[in-house]
């Protein structure tokens, strides 16, 4: 009797935006929080772990904290839009998904009104120790390009 090949789904998990630390508090003993997030009103409100293979997005979106990205394994490549771009990155209108674009960075860039230039941006590779301060309001676009383990600091 012959058999099918059979074959896993391409299915990749990713583990974003996890309170991992809050569930396992023996690993916040390997986190120290940052002096810079003593800054402004000095109040954290979340420590989260990323973890995923190569090719992992964050898709473009913004957050209302101040963000200190740390980058402890592998690397990850990051793309920033300034706040008064919004009206060019297509937010989300309704539900929970405002702070995020309909634009999916890969394929279809940003356009200056009238079809013009690309939005101009800056970007970014993260490597292991290195961190990124990303302000309120900030777009970003975060894509792994290796194995990656990130530690997110938000702050107020």
């Amino acid at each position: 009797m012959l058999y099918a090949a059979y074959e896993a789904p391409a299915q990749v998990g990713y583990l974003a935006q996890h309170p991992l630390f809050e569930q396992i508090p023996e690993l916040q003993a390997d986190i120290l929080v940052p002096e810079y997030c003593a800054l402004g009103q000095g109040e954290l409100q979340s420590i989260n772990a990323w973890i995923g293979p190569a090719g992992t997005v964050t898709p473009l979106h913004h957050d209302p904290h101040h963000n200190l990205l740390a980058q402890v394994v592998g690397s990850k490549y990051v793309r920033l839009y300034p706040p008064a771009a919004s009206a060019l990155l297509h937010p989300h209108t309704e539900g929970m998904t405002t702070n995020a674009s309909s634009l999916d960075i890969d394929e279809d860039p940003p356009q200056q009104a009238g079809g013009g230039e690309a939005e101009p941006f800056w970007d970014t590779m993260l490597e292991p120790g290195q961190m990124l301060y990303i302000p309120p309001g900030w777009w970003h676009y975060v894509k792994a390009t290796s194995i990656s383990i990130s530690v997110s600091f938000w702050w107020q």
